[in-house]
This record gives structure tokens, C-alpha cells and sequence, in this order.
């Protein structure tokens, strides 16, 4: 039987990743630039056609973002998580170094390990999957949710991924 500082720590988690995912998809279809500047972005990043993966990515954030903080369909959510931070690493960090402040994978390598942990964790009682009885923890779940991530991430850069040119790597 778990304890429930194990439920509270999920709920922790949840509340902190989910909710800022789903602003990172908001203020993709509602920042600034709306989602034609967020199509811009990701056309200049060299995601074909830009328009489509701009209102993926932000549907998918807003859904993953969503899914997390309401504790529902673990570890889904979380393999979403994983799959933006992949393409998200591999497109817009690579070749930046290691610090976020200078545009490297610090903080998307962060956002994905938390959502492998928060897969292994289970969501905790105090979530949607919780009240229906849906628990899901441990190392498959955690499986799950890096191997379903990674996965989509590299059919997604595949079929879509043409940039100018290949950012090069640098040390940090």
C-alpha cells in the first residue's frame, strides 16, 4: 500500500508540469503571433508544413497539459510530453549547448524526464484515474511513456523534419 505522501507528490507534479504545458500550447495559438507566427517558427525550423505542426504542437500541448494536471489516461499524457520535448530538442535546442538561456535542451530534457517520473509515479489518488480505479505506475508505465514519446518523435522528424540546414553541436 502506498503512502500518501507518494499521492501528494503526483499531485505536486501534476500541478506544476500539466498546467504549464497547457500555457505553452495556449501561447502558441493565442501569444503574440498567434498560430501564424507560430507556423512561421516552426516553418523556419524546417517542420513541413509548418501550418499543420504548429496547430498539432499546440493541440497537443494543450491536451498533454491537460490530461497531466487532471491526473487522467496515465501515462498517455506523459508519452505526449516526451514526443513535443523530443521534436523540441531535436529541432529548435540541437546545436545550443546544454542551457536553456542560451536556447540549448536544459529545460525540455527537465519537462520530459519529469514526465517519465511522473509515469513511473501513477498519478496518485487524487486524480481522475484515481477516482475511476485506472492506477498506473511503475517501470512499464514509465516504458510507456519514453518509448511511446521517443517513438512518435522519430516517425514525426522522418516523415516531417526538412530544415536548411543542420544546426551544429557545441560544448557547455
Amino acid at each position: 500500500m502506498r503512502e500518501r505522501g507518494h499521492d501528494t507528490a503526483a499531485l505536486v507534479l501534476r500541478a506544476t508540469l500539466g498546467p504549464m504545458l497547457f500555457a505553452h500550447g495556449w501561447n502558441k495559438v493565442a501569444g503574440p503571433g498567434g498560430l501564424k507566427g507560430t507556423a512561421g517558427w516552426f516553418g523556419a525550423l524546417g517542420l513541413r508544413p509548418a501550418e499543420a505542426h504548429a496547430r498539432m504542437a499546440a493541440g497537443t500541448e494543450m491536451a498533454a497539459g491537460a490530461g497531466i494536471a487532471l491526473g487522467a489516461a496515465g501515462p498517455l499524457p506523459a508519452a505526449a510530453a516526451v514526443g513535443l520535448m523530443t521534436v523540441a530538442a531535436r529541432t529548435d535546442h540541437r546545436g545550443k549547448g546544454f542551457f536553456v538561456f542560451k536556447g540549448g535542451w536544459e529545460y525540455v530534457g527537465v519537462v520530459g524526464g519529469a514526465a517519465i517520473a511522473l509515469a513511473a509515479l501513477g498519478n496518485g489518488r487524487y486524480s481522475l484515474d484515481g477516482l475511476t480505479g485506472r492506477q498506473r505506475s511503475g517501470f512499464k508505465p514509465a516504458l510507456v511513456a519514453a518509448a511511446l514519446g521517443t517513438t512518435s518523435a522519430a516517425a514525426l522528424l522522418a516523415l516531417c523534419y526538412r530544415p536548411a540546414h543542420e544546426p551544429r553541436e557545441t560544448d557547455d
